[in-house]
Order: C-alpha cells, then sequence, then structure tokens
C-alpha cells in the first residue's frame, strides 16, 4: 500500500476493499444483462431530488503525502451558465494521484474539491438560462475549462491543472476549483454533453447498445485524442503512428484514429503483451506493431516498412524523456506528413530544423481539444462508429464508493496501463 491517509470529518465510514476481480458473469468488464437492464429502467424512472447538503473529498493543498479528506458540505448553488449535476461515476488514475503529490508539477488552487471533469452524471438542476438539458438527463462532464469572454488565454484542466498563469489561477479558484469526487458537481454549461441514453445504455436486444455508466468514462479520455487528430487532419485510409500507446490514453488514440477511418496505425510502446492485446481487437492487418528498441534508425526501417506514414500522434508522459522514438516517427514520415504533439516531454525534440523544412512537415501542438469535438466523440459513440467497453479492450477493474477513495487509489496505482478503468461512484 502507499500510505495514504485520509480523515474523515464527519462520521467515519468502516472501507470495506471492494472485489477487483469481477466474478464470471462480469468477466471483461461486463456489465451483467439483466444488472444493465435493471440499471437503465431504475435510472430513467427515478425523480431527482436534493438535499442540502453532499459528500465530498477535500483537499488543502498539493504535498508529498496529499491530506485527502471526506467531508460534508452544501450543495453548489446553481447561477446563470451552470447545471448541477448528481456524479454517478468519476474516473480514478495514478495519473491523478501524482498530480495532488506534486510529482508532475502542476499547480491547483488550495482548499479544492478534487476530481476533474472525466465523469458521468444526471442533471439535477439546470441553470435559468438553460434550454437543452432537462432534469434527469444522463450527461458527459468534459474537463476543459475555458473563460467565455476570454477562451485563447485563459484555460485550465479541470482538477489537475489551474493554468499556471495568474489570471487562470485567479478565474478557477473563483469559479470551478470543485471536481467530480463528490456526490454533486457544478458545471459551466459548455462542458455538459447530453448523451442520449436509451441508444447507449440499453440492452442490446432492445436497440441500445448495452453501455454500463462506467463503460461511458471512456469518452472523456477518447475527446482528448479526437482534438489531436482533428488539429492534423486525419483523413480516412491514411497509415499513421501511435506513440505510445501502451497508456490510457494511447490506446484511446489508437480506438479514435479506428473510428475515424484509418486505414493503419502503428502502434509503439515497450509492453508487446499490450501492443499485442491491441493488434487483436482489430481485423489482421488494421494494427502494426513497432516496439521502442532505442535504436532510432532502426525503429525507422521497422515503422516504414508496410509503406509511406502520413501522420503521427505522440502523447508521451514525462517519464519517456530521452527516449528515441520520438526522433523514429519523426523521420518515418513521409513528405508532407503531420505530427500531432499532445503529451508532456520537457525536452527539446530530436529532430533538425532542416529536416522538418526538407520533408515540409506540419507539426502541431495540441493542448486539449475544441468544444465540437466534445459534441462529435458523443456521436461518434452513439452511431456506434466508435466502441466503448469491453470490445475495445477495457474492462473496469474496480468500482469504489467516496469513503473507499485509499483502496481505489491502490487498484489504479497497480493499473496504469491501457484497458484498465477504476471507477469512483459516489
Amino acid at each position: 500500500m502507499m500510505g495514504y491517509k485520509r480523515k474523515v470529518l464527519e462520521t467515519v465510514v468502516a472501507s470495506k476493499v471492494r472485489q477487483v476481480s469481477l466474478t464470471n458473469k462480469q468477466e471483461s468488464g461486463h456489465i451483467r444483462q439483466d444488472f444493465v437492464t435493471h440499471t437503465y429502467k431504475q435510472n430513467h424512472n427515478t425523480k431527482m431530488s436534493l438535499p442540502t447538503h453532499m459528500r465530498a473529498l477535500h483537499l488543502p493543498t498539493i504535498s508529498p503525502d496529499p491530506q485527502i479528506t471526506l467531508r460534508t458540505v452544501p450543495v453548489p448553488t446553481v447561477v446563470p451558465g451552470s447545471v448541477l449535476i448528481r456524479v454517478l461515476a468519476a474516473q480514478v488514475s495514478q495519473k491523478v494521484y501524482d498530480i495532488y503529490s506534486g510529482k508532475v508539477g502542476f499547480t491547483l488552487a488550495p482548499d479544492m474539491i478534487i476530481g476533474g471533469g472525466y465523469a458521468i452524471g444526471r442533471v439535477v438542476q439546470p441553470g435559468p438560462d438553460t434550454t437543452s438539458l432537462p432534469v434527469g438527463k444522463l450527461v458527459m462532464i468534459q474537463s476543459f475549462l475555458r473563460a467565455r469572454d476570454n477562451p485563447d488565454e485563459i484555460q485550465a484542466v479541470w482538477g489537475t491543472f489551474d493554468g499556471g498563469v495568474p489570471a487562470s489561477r485567479e478565474w478557477i479558484e473563483k469559479n470551478w476549483k470543485n471536481g467530480s469526487y463528490a456526490e454533486y458537481i457544478l458545471a459551466p454549461l459548455e462542458n455538459v454533453e447530453p448523451l442520449d441514453e436509451e441508444r447507449l445504455c440499453k440492452p442490446k436486444g432492445d436497440g441500445g447498445l448495452g453501455y454500463s455508466v462506467e463503460n461511458l468514462l471512456q469518452l472523456p479520455v477518447q475527446l482528448v485524442v479526437l482534438g489531436g487528430w482533428k488539429g492534423i487532419g486525419l483523413r480516412a485510409g491514411e497509415r499513421v503512428i501511435v506513440a505510445p500507446a501502451t497508456g490510457q490514453f494511447g490506446g484511446a488514440a489508437v480506438e479514435v484514429a479506428v473510428a475515424m477511418g484509418a486505414g493503419q496505425v502503428i502502434v509503439m510502446g515497450r509492453n508487446m503483451e499490450i501492443l499485442k492485446r491491441i493488434q487483436g481487437l482489430y481485423p489482421r492487418g488494421k494494427i502494426q506493431i513497432v516496439p521502442m528498441s532505442g535504436d532510432e534508425d532502426g525503429d525507422v526501417q521497422k515503422l516504414t516498412s508496410w509503406g509511406p506514414v502520413d501522420a503521427y500522434l505522440d502523447i508521451s508522459p514525462a517519464a519517456a524523456t530521452g527516449s528515441t522514438h520520438v526522433g523514429s516517427c519523426f523521420k518515418a514520415l513521409r513528405n508532407y506528413g503531420r505530427a500531432s504533439l499532445m503529451g508532456v516531454l520537457p525536452e527539446g525534440l530530436s529532430v533538425t530544423y532542416a529536416m522538418i523544412v526538407w520533408k515540409s512537415l506540419t507539426v502541431k501542438g495540441q493542448y486539449m481539444y475544441d468544444r465540437a469535438d466534445a459534441q462529435q466523440i458523443v456521436k461518434m459513440a452513439e452511431s456506434g462508429v466508435l466502441r466503448l467497453g469491453p470490445e475495445t479492450g477495457v474492462e473496469v477493474v474496480g468500482r469504489f464508493k467516496l469513503d473507499e477513495i485509499d483502496e481505489a487509489w491502490a487498484v489504479a496505482s497497480k493499473n496504469t496501463q491501457f484497458g484498465k478503468l477504476i471507477a469512483l461512484t459516489p
């Protein structure tokens, strides 16, 4: 265990470690069909009621040993431009804990309710200017926050990064510092996307896609990489590289590229087991594997062995500093190829100015996505073009309540690779 400290300030609730491995009837992240049907009917028919207080996980400040506490706090007050949502599921990941413990170097407002926009919920109280989000509507909460009057300059990632400049920090602290690790969340209207519950959650035999609420947590992750692919204009039939492809966002980049019509996706990484698992999810020849060997030029030969490479999406974590894969992927691009950089490498690019010029490459940094992308990712899922759940190799390995956050972090720390999803279900 990681030695997490937690103080339950109101009622001390005995935490019980949830069973992580699913039963045979729930293997590979499947929710039993009868459970899906029951959940759908129950949620569809329930009327919303609003208490005065709620439970939420609170963080006073970023520190090496973050003091996350469970508190009872007032339910947020709805104001124009906002909507109050009952949180049904929010994603838990080791990367988020690393931010709260100061390992990543991101800054956050003090005295915040943790969690961010990677959540699914149900509208309980729309703002007075809301026109399309009725009470009871199932919604996706997305995490890229932008000031309405200055969206190009004031930006933040909800619950994990306050933007890094004084103006965005002040804006976040005054308005949106409280996240989704709570029973209710007050969200900006533009960060809430309505979901077709009948299509997404009804059983397959009744015309739906049979997804659980936890399956829908893939959507906010897929949304991030959709922004990267759209930023470089991915076109149907193109051959593309995703590197690294073995993490949560890298695996999502493969899913989205295929859904957008990529002809072939070359995946790079060091974990061959995961790379082969990704390859096995798609028709023969759709996914090709190139292990990261550390031999930059040798990897270029492998990357180009199937033909010219049109585009490359990189979403490298800081831990990939010093890796040779960036240079290999740039060299593998054909003339007039495109590269989307979405990672957080703290170092310079290992490619030359001259090579970019001579090959007429387009290199685009992509910080998150546009509002229209959020609407598009939902449409892709509802149409069935973009798959979710076990069909994409993603299984729910843990479901936890707010008072079980220690256990959730512990499970997340052991499941950082692609295909593992941990949900907080307040």
